[in-house]
This record gives C-alpha cells, structure tokens and sequence, in this order.
C-alpha cells in the first residue's frame, strides 16, 4: 500500500465506502472506470490505486457481490450487478405501498423512501416515476402502522387484546365507539381485503367471530389472558369469509349526489375518505357529492346501508335504482 494511499481520512472504510458507490451510484446502465471510482472514494476521504482496487474488487466477489466489468473503447468499466431485489420487483412493492388505503400518506412516502435505497439513484428514479395514483382515499389514523405490529405481536403470543375502538362522525371528528369503552377480544388473523386492513377476532362475550378495522382501533394492549376461540378458529374459513364481506366490480365514474342521517357520516367518511364536503340539509340530515364507480355493486351498497342514505341525483342513477329495486321484485315476486 503506497504513502499516499495511507494518508485518506477515512481509509478503514474504504470498502464500506466502496460497497457503497457500487450500490448506489452504478447498475447494468451506469457503469464506473477506475478513474471514477478512485474520484469518488477521494469524494469520501478514502485513497486508493488501481493495483488494491483490483485486489478489493475480488474481495467483494468473494463476499457476494456480484461486481462486473466490461471493456468498451480501451476502457474498463465496473458496475453492481444482480441485487437482493431487482427493479421489477421493487415497482411491484412500491404499487402494493402506495394503493394500500390501509398505509397513510406519510408512511407510504417513509417506505417507498426505503425501497429506492435498494436500487442504484438512477433506477430509484424510476421507482419514483412510477408512483403515479394520486386523490386516492389512503388511511387517516397514524398509528396503524403500529398498530399491525402490536396485532402481530399479540398473536404471535397467543394472548388476548383490548383496545378503543371510533368512528368518524358529522364534524369529521374521531368519536370513540361505546363511549369509549374498551373492547377486549382473542385475535387469530389479520386480513388485507378491499384495500384495509382488518383483525379478525373471537369475541368470548357474544361467542362468535367478528372483524374490526385495524386503522379504527386505538390505544392496543396485550394483556396476560391466553386466547380463546380455538375450537371456533378451526371451523373458519377465511376465504370464504373474506368474499362473504367485500367485493369489487368496474363501471362508469359518476358524480352522484346522496343524502343521509347525520349517523351516517361515519359510513359516508369511511367509503369516500375525510375530504368530501358535507353539507347540512336539517338537524338529521346531511347531503354530500361523491365520485363513483356506477355499478350494481354501487347500488347494492346503498341497499346494504338501509334507510340512512339514498341518492338524490342524477336522475339517470336513480332510475337505475329504481330500475334495479324493480328488477329484485320482480326475481321474488313481491
């Protein structure tokens, strides 16, 4: 090792400084000469010359990392080769981060963040581009995050729970459930459907399997109970569970105007997110305009509410109604 090389500030770090130019600065489309390199590792304090490069470079190989070099026009150029997780893959979970309504905002940007480090800048770019979905409705409680974590943790376990559960009333405001009384259940699964994240649990009270949204429940605890609900846990049928609950069908986007009992607002919150505009009709009733994908699953789901909420206009989505409650009388002959 020549005096030069010796003198770098950082010289004990520099293969870690060297894992991390390949890593980040170089992939199969960007490539690095020795003379970069070398400029780079100055950049960080770090000396060196060809002759140890060459020697570091078949350490690094021999550690496991695929290192390749390529001659092109007299010139050496070495590159970062296959990675833990290849560009396609990563665009795969950073689609999966950024449509789960289940994951805020904030964290869904914290991820992605996280997984353009996986990749060289160059190819972290594309990961960026392709994050193109915007105005989707995406979770508004924080904590869920964690809050996977902690149901995690619990099941692993095999303990029971207890947590505060709420809803979104009339002024958009968090309203604990039960006045805030707390629910106790033994948890078994999480359920990702629909695009939320949902615990499903046996609730020892009522001795039957309920479900709860996970970005609902506040303040989560373990508690030193053992679990119940074995028994009915291996009669379950998740799948069969999961499409008894959800459902998703295409159609054409239409304003649609609907009116509800000012109970209702958490329903309405929870299908079209915190940032529709209501507007106050009486003291029982709200009116609000909401972007829809018009479909019979659409109308069935305003069946499936009851009488709190009907649509008022357009008028060609409630003769659809009209056409469709006729279409049921007719099929049961009501």
């Amino acid at each position: 090792m020549s005096t030069k090389e010796r003198k770098g500030d950082n010289q004990k770090l520099k293969m870690l400084y060297l894992v991390k130019i390949f890593t980040e600065e170089t992939d199969d489309q960007h490539p690095l000469t020795i003379k970069e390199i070398i400029s780079r590792l100055e950049s960080y304090g770090v000396n060196a010359n060809r002759k140890t490069l060459y020697a570091d470079f078949d350490e690094l190989r021999e550690f496991g990392l695929d290192i390749i070099s390529n001659k092109s026009s007299h010139e050496w150029y070495y590159n970062l080769g296959s990675r833990d997780f290849e560009l396609p893959e990563l665009k795969l979970l950073v689609d999966s981060v950024q449509s789960a309504k289940f994951i805020t905002d904030k964290k869904s940007a914290e991820l992605i963040k996280k997984l353009e480090s996986l990749v060289s800048r160059y190819e972290g770019k594309k990961l960026h581009r392709q994050v193109v979905i915007s105005g989707r409705i995406k979770a508004m409680n924080e904590s869920i995050y964690y809050n996977v974590d902690r149901l995690h943790e619990a099941i692993g376990a095999g303990c029971q729970i207890r947590f505060q559960y709420f809803q979104w009333n009339v002024k958009k405001e968090m309203e604990l459930r039960k006045d805030g009384a707390w629910y106790q259940v033994s948890p078994w699964a999480l359920m990702w459907d629909d695009e939320n994240y949902y615990l499903v649990a046996y609730d020892a009270d009522d001795d039957k399997i309920k479900h709860y949204r996970v970005d609902k429940m506040l303040n989560i605890e373990l508690t030193r109970d053992m679990r119940l609900g074995q028994d009915q846990f291996k009669k379950f049928d998740m799948a069969r569970y999961s499409t008894s609950l959800f459902g998703m069908y295409g159609g054409e986007e239409t304003k649609v105007i609907l009116e509800a009992r000012n109970d209702m607002a958490g329903i309405i919150i929870d299908r079209f997110g915190k940032d529709v505009f209501i507007i106050p009709v009486d003291d029982e009733h709200f009116q609000v305009a909401v972007n829809v994908t018009l479909s019979n699953q659409f109308l069935g789901w305003v069946m499936a509410v009851g009488d709190g909420i009907r649509i008022v206009s357009p008028d060609k989505v409630v003769n659809q109604m009209k056409a469709e409650i006729q279409r049921l009388r007719n099929q049961y002959g009501v």
